[in-house]
């Protein structure tokens, strides 16, 4: 299946991020916090407001900061449920 997807025909065509691998979701759900007050806890189970928290802040650099970033936008947009079939 194509990345891009038609919307109703009053909206353009939505297309996925160049970057997206399918793959990505399994590693984010695997992927334990390395430091701070929730160190060694899977990304998946952080709480939204420590991750606002994050964001307010800045994530890390480099691929922590990436999950970190898709960890936020998943949960303050309220699809949380996306983990579920992952835990």
């Amino acid at each position: 299946m194509s990345c891009e997807t038609m919307s109703p025909e009053h909206y353009e065509p939505i297309a996925c991020p160049e970057s997206f691998d399918p793959n990505d979701l399994l590693e984010l759900a695997r992927m334990r916090m390395p430091f701070g007050k929730y160190a060694g806890r899977l990304l998946i189970d952080l709480p939204e407001p420590y991750v606002v928290w994050l964001a307010g802040k800045g994530f890390p650099a480099g691929k922590l900061g990436r999950m970190l970033s898709t960890i936020h936008e998943i949960k303050v947009n309220g699809l949380e449920f996306l983990f579920d079939p992952l835990r």
